[in-house]
């Protein structure tokens, strides 16, 4: 069974409106070899195409990839088979393999990326948009704030979010040793959206700027940093849920094996 990839794209901006994006992203289908009314029967989920990925996709003779991050940034001056990330590129093309990117949308829209994050230290409550999309009911937007129902110590907190993200291993810069109530998020690369925060308690991000760290702190902010992709790939199985509901059941959903952060803690 199949559905044609035209429907497939209308449904996975059901998803996650790419109109919610930012405006600096690169969003929607990065790569088409074949028509819109393609059929498409196997896709593949991942945060990041790789080589490994690719060849995965290959191995399970996918038609689709839905990759988080955009596999296309800026212009590319050249396609050579010298170069990994043209090679890779050129692969996808040659097995008609379509790549897709929701991204940033996935972030922002509702009981997306930021809502499972912010909720990594159990119940919360009073949820906002740290940059709040306009014409769409909140919390929709980029990074999430909220109160949490019971106030935490910081290393339960840091328990609970290794638990999480199954993670054996985070980064803690201390702001203060009171409890905490207040938290703010931003799965990737948080430092634009959180890093002028001066009114919550804890910040959880990927990556953020020594100096950005540092600054914070000292206004008695916590700060905890999962390295990039770790406090991102552990929503896709929820997407993963949602991709097989009615609309998209026809296609055989799989979760990507080889994708992980390039990243590790030796």
């Amino acid at each position: 069974m199949s559905v044609t990839l035209t429907e497939v794209l209308a449904s996975l901006n059901e998803i996650a409106p790419l109109t919610l994006a930012g405006s600096w992203d690169n969003v929607g289908v990065l790569l088409e070899p074949e028509a819109e009314d393609a059929s498409v029967s196997v896709g593949l989920v991942t945060i990041d195409l790789t080589e490994e990925v690719l060849a995965e996709a290959v191995a399970l003779n996918a038609q689709l990839i839905i990759s988080y991050h955009p596999i296309l940034f800026g212009g590319a001056q050249s396609l050579r088979q010298d170069n990994p990330h043209a090679r890779m590129v050129m692969s996808a093309v040659k097995h008609g393999i379509t790549v897709y990117s929701p991204h940033t949308a996935l972030d922002a829209v509702i009981g997306g990326v930021n809502d499972w994050l912010v909720r990594s230290l159990g119940e919360v409550h009073e949820i906002t948009a740290l940059e709040p999309a306009a014409d769409h009911p909140a919390p929709t937007g980029m990074g999430r704030r909220a109160r949490l129902v019971k106030k935490l110590a910081l290393d339960e907190c840091v328990t609970r979010i290794k638990s999480y993200l199954a993670l054996p291993h985070l980064r803690l810069a201390r702001g203060h040793d009171g409890l905490i109530e207040t938290v703010a998020v931003c799965p990737g690369a948080g430092g634009s959206l959180l890093a002028g925060l001066r009114d919550v308690d804890l910040v959880i991000t990927g990556e953020m700027r020594h100096h950005d760290v540092l600054a914070l702190a000292s206004r008695g902010t916590s700060v905890i940093l999962t390295d990039h992709t770790n406090c991102e790939r552990g929503y896709l199985p929820l997407l993963l849920k949602t991709l097989r509901g009615p609309e998209l059941s026809a296609v055989e959903w799989h979760l990507s094996k080889a994708d992980s952060d390039p990243l590790l803690i030796v």
